[in-house]
């Protein structure tokens, strides 16, 4: 391994991944005073300024260009609203690590949207390799319903409904940035939009479904909120995607087979989720279904980032 893969790829995919595998246990605990809306619009604005400072840093101009501000609100809705506010309320449900583990699945509605959209046909292997990872899911489920007497049926349902309809917006914004006239676009710069006009969004979902914001004094909730704003927002993508770039989506996109167990640890240490002979069947069956998925694809997924957080 030389200099400039180990300073350009593997420590950046090192950082990357062991941050998005914090940010679901740092989630769970930004629940509580604040309406999770409020939270999300919270996270994007600080991270909207964060992603400028950058840019600017960088000496990237934050001009738009012609259409970048139409990509940057399909990014900025799909993303950066829609689908973290659905990670947000799935977390009032269910653990943060079985959460984690579900969004791993992103390369699922990745594929079937990319097929549609973009003629990007899959493979059989491919599909076969989902079907084991679904099934480990399906098995972290039961034990969660086993684990927790108290979790009702409609709890669960609303955690699965809330990943779902996360995973599905994510997807939309993944496959559309596959678009060349997207591509052409300074990534710096459309992310900066694309977080701003979420934080927008953000705002107004908030403001509609919560009534005005709502603040914590609490320490711990701030410092929760600028590491998922700084580190898991404006450092992570700065880092993720000139790693896509320098060895392609599909192999960057390991990381979100490495993201769950880090997340699964966490949770075991901080929200008492127990291991059992089901939870490890499941998930093994869930990581080894996503490697090999990941492994079948003929063509590099191209992917926003590996997991929501």
């Amino acid at each position: 391994m030389n200099r400039e893969t180990l300073t350009k790829v593997v420590i950046p995919f090192i950082i990357f991944t062991a941050i998005w595998g914090t940010t679901w246990i740092v989630i769970k605990d930004q629940l509580g005073d604040v309406p999770p809306q409020w939270s999300v619009a919270y996270r994007f604005i600080i991270a909207t300024i964060g992603m400028a400072a950058f840019t600017l840093w960088r000496g990237d101009s934050l001009k738009p260009g012609p259409g970048l501000i139409a990509a940057a609100a399909v990014v900025g809705v799909s993303q950066f609203c829609l689908n973290f506010n659905g990670v947000y309320l799935a977390s009032e449900y269910i653990t943060s690590g079985l959460i984690a583990t579900v969004f791993a699945l992103l390369m699922v509605p990745n594929a079937i949207l990319a097929w549609i959209w973009l003629g990007h046909k899959t493979t059989g292997k491919f599909l076969a390799a989902s079907a084991i990872a679904v099934v480990g899911i399906a098995l972290l489920f039961l034990h969660e319903v086993e684990q927790k007497p108290d979790l009702t049926m409609a709890a669960l349902a609303a955690g699965v409904a809330w990943t779902i309809f996360a995973l599905i917006a994510a997807a939309i914004s993944n496959v559309y940035q596959a678009r060349d006239a997207v591509k052409d676009h300074s990534l710096f710069s459309l992310l900066t939009w694309a977080m701003g006009i979420g934080a927008l969004c953000d705002i107004v979902v908030a403001w509609l479904l919560t009534g005005p914001p709502v603040i914590e004094l609490r320490a711990g909730y701030w410092l929760g909120l600028l590491w998922l704003a700084l580190a898991a927002s404006v450092v992570c993508f700065s880092l993720y995607y000139p790693v896509v770039r320098r060895i392609g989506p599909g192999k960057a996109a390991y990381s979100s087979a490495i993201v769950p167990i880090i997340a699964m640890a966490l949770s075991t240490l901080f929200e008492g989720f127990e291991w059992t002979t089901l939870s490890i069947a499941g998930s093994s069956l869930a990581l080894a279904g996503i490697i090999l998925a990941l492994w079948a694809r003929r063509r590099p997924m191209r992917v926003t980032n590996p997991d929501a957080a």
